[in-house]
């Protein structure tokens, strides 16, 4: 969402915001220099050293990786999608929405993932996943870790999820509040560690995914893409500025937030807090996706652009009250047909040069005062925006809902400057005081089948 820096944050998302900027991704470490000349006594090159790295992406998406796991009651699925579906419910469990008050019984199966140990023992944890979840049925995602002391974690849940949101609904899709175990907590999408100053790390994890629909039903989650993404990254006021090295735009549609102020205050107070969802539909549409007619018809009719309030309400998290759920706007991505939505972080701007040269824009979260952004003319404690291309002076062009129409939505910004807002984890604010930046955080959306140039760019910045 896009919060004035002026504004009082929610308490939960100024918390979300500490958690999620104590950590800058780098996605891989530099390949050190290789020494050269055949002579034994040839003078070598120091070798460079190579860069710690400082994330970690674990995916679970082929169908070795779905049989890799523990079953109860699941099966996995081959075929040009794999995935993992209920085989036969393994019993019968009681939810008590809290958000519909309605309590209900359900069918359920259990996926549980290998444990992962993290190359990156982190401070920080955010669980992505896709799926599609047809009417009478939900997921939910649960992480245990093991901590560097050798305890562990309880079961944390990462989200309760399902694309629907109808009158009819089953139930609300939402993040759970209160989790802790006294050395980390959950602050809506991210597991933080509480005090990173003692050293304490999360070493591994594993995932559990459970699978629910009404009893009696033949209908069934199925779930494409779940993992995870730690890391671990050292407080910093700035970043090293990149060269540039791309001059490339992409076609992106470009849609204006600002435009929907007083639509639909329900979801969030209406569009002056949409920046998420709608830099996700601008990327969701220029794969060539958008919804029906159909999906659409709850819409006024007098609101321009229906779509960006459609990805408002499906990308609305009941408990947050918001729709800047990470993994929220990443799975909403990914109901569109032959969509994945994945949430990491990044290295630099060369990480998103790398994405952009392969056709792929990406979303990025960044905080600033209106003064460290040159053309902005707003300053925020938290916002999102899609980046599609950068300039022969290597300038980032960015579609910035946070604009009066959707004409004035491309906008050209300084590059040390977005550089450095968006990769940054402190920064001074409005009133002087130290708080936290955004850290690198990124949604990429991109086809099931990807073509060669675009999978080897994902995997160069640690994505599968």
């Amino acid at each position: 969402m896009t919060r004035p820096e002026s504004a009082s944050p929610l308490s939960r998302r100024t918390l979300l915001a500490a958690a999620a900027g104590a950590a800058l991704a780098t996605t891989a470490a530099a390949v050190p220099a290789h020494a050269s000349g055949n002579s034994q006594n040839a003078t070598r090159p120091a070798q460079k050293k190579a860069a710690p790295r400082l994330v970690d992406n674990r995916t679970w998406t082929s169908y070795a990786d779905w049989l890799s796991g523990t079953a109860n009651g699941t099966r996995a699925l081959d075929g040009e999608r794999p995935g993992v579906t209920i085989a036969a419910p393994a019993g019968t469990r009681t939810y008590t929405d809290p958000h519909l008050h309605k309590k209900a019984d359900w069918e359920y199966a259990e996926w549980l993932s290998p444990v992962h140990a993290l190359s990156v023992p982190a401070t920080e944890v955010v669980a992505s996943w896709n799926a599609r979840t047809p009417k009478g049925t939900w997921i939910q995602i649960e992480l245990q870790g093991t901590y560097t002391d050798g305890a562990e974690t309880p079961w944390y849940v990462m989200g309760r999820w399902t694309a629907g949101d109808d009158e009819s609904a089953d139930i609300r899709r939402t993040s759970v509040d209160d989790q802790s175990d006294g050395k980390s907590s959950i602050w809506t999408d991210t597991f933080s560690i509480d005090d990173t100053a003692s050293g304490l790390r999360l070493v591994s994890y594993r995932l559990r995914l459970t699978l629910l629909r009404a009893p009696g039903s033949k209908a069934s989650p199925t779930v494409w893409r779940l993992g995870a993404m730690g890391s671990d990254i050292p407080d910093r006021f700035t970043v090293p500025a990149s060269a540039p090295g791309l001059v490339k735009e992409l076609k992106v549609p470009r849609y204006s937030q600002n435009i929907h102020v007083g639509q639909y205050p329900e979801y969030d107070n209406g569009g002056e807090a949409w920046c998420s969802p709608t830099s996700s539909q601008m990327i969701i549409e220029y794969w060539g996706r958008r919804p029906t007619a159909e999906q659409l018809a709850w819409v006024d009719p007098s609101f321009a652009d229906p779509q960006v309030c459609h990805a408002a309400r499906y990308t609305y998290d009941y408990q947050y009250e918001g729709c800047g759920n990470w993994p929220f706007n990443a799975a909403y991505a990914a109901t569109y047909k032959d969509m994945q939505g994945v949430v990491t972080r990044l290295a630099s701007l060369k990480d998103l040069e790398t994405l952009i040269a392969a056709g792929i824009p990406a979303i990025t979260s960044q905080s600033f005062l209106k003064s460290e952004l040159t053309g902005a003319g707003y300053g925020t404690s938290g916002h999102l925006m899609t980046v599609i291309g950068f300039t022969a002076d290597g300038d980032v062009i960015a579609n910035d809902p946070a604009s009066p129409s959707d004409e004035a939505v491309r906008r050209v910004y300084n590059r040390r400057e977005w550089e450095n807002i968006w990769l940054r984890t402190k920064r001074y604010n409005a009133d002087g005081k130290v708080v936290s930046g955004t850290g690198g955080v990124c949604y990429l959306y991109f086809p099931a089948q990807p073509t060669d140039r675009q999978r080897k760019a994902l995997a160069a910045v640690g994505v599968r």
